[in-house]
């Protein structure tokens, strides 16, 4: 970790325009949740409440807000230092890429934890009406995907100028439109491995709530960590392959 990267990172991802449109997502979620809340009479029916949670918190708040910010934040970190040449800077310094990589996770990780995952633990605590299981089993599978939409989006940002593109195509095609038709393409969905971390966490309430994920826990457990091990190690190694004066 190197604080002077991780200060200029944090001040590119929270720039004014992208600032506004990393707040307004869990902005949205938030008054959603509320309205919920309010005009839905949850407290009286859990059915109506089941149906919050697994309609707004998991089909908003995780299958669309997370990997939008894990998006925005991932290629965010370093697609543009890479696009307009500014990379250059970093490299001429005494740094190891491998820190310059990991630095920029962590502030993108950081980033998402609070405007992505955070967000969605304290809009099922709206929901439920409590801190209770619900809540951190969704903060918990939250935070797992946030880190590996970060990783992965990173890691294509250092790949290709398209990686924007690409990591729509990932979020809104594959994961959204081809997983739900094609047998076994969920298996390859960074939501399927977050909601297998919620549905464990969540033991019998799963059910209930209506959230079942496509693989088993430890599968999960495994893709996520070759997602983000594998991302973050591949990014280093192509960031050495960028010479200077390029």
């Amino acid at each position: 970790m190197n604080r002077i990267v991780a200060r200029l990172t944090a001040r590119t991802l929270l720039g004014r325009r992208r600032a506004l449109l990393l707040v307004l997502l869990p902005g949205v979620l938030l008054a959603l949740c509320v309205f919920a809340r309010v005009f839905a009479s949850l407290d009286d029916d859990a059915s109506a409440r089941a149906g919050i949670v697994e309609g707004v918190v998991a089909g908003f708040g995780m299958a669309v807000l997370l990997p939008l910010l894990g998006l925005i934040t991932g290629t965010g970190a370093i697609g543009s230092e890479i696009d307009d040449g500014s990379i250059v800077y970093l490299l001429s310094k005494p740094l190891s890429r491998f820190t310059i990589i990991l630095t920029k996770l962590a502030v993108a990780v950081a980033v998402v934890t609070v405007l992505g995952a955070l967000p969605v633990l304290v809009g099922a605590v709206v929901v439920t009406g409590e801190l209770g299981r619900v809540a951190l089993a969704f903060g918990a599978g939250s935070l797992a995907g946030g880190v590996a939409y970060c990783a992965l989006f990173l890691m294509l940002s250092v790949v290709t100028r398209n990686a924007v593109v690409l990591g729509l195509v990932y979020a809104l095609v594959w994961e959204s439109l081809v997983g739900q038709i094609v047998p076994g393409a969920q298996s390859l969905s960074i939501l399927q491995w977050a909601l297998a971390v919620t549905e464990s966490v969540l033991g019998d309430e799963a059910t209930r709530l209506g959230i079942e994920s496509a693989v088993d826990l430890s599968t999960a457990v495994v893709l996520l960590l070759v997602v983000v091990v594998g991302g973050t190690w591949y990014a280093t190694r192509r960031l050495r392959t960028i010479r200077l004066g390029e």
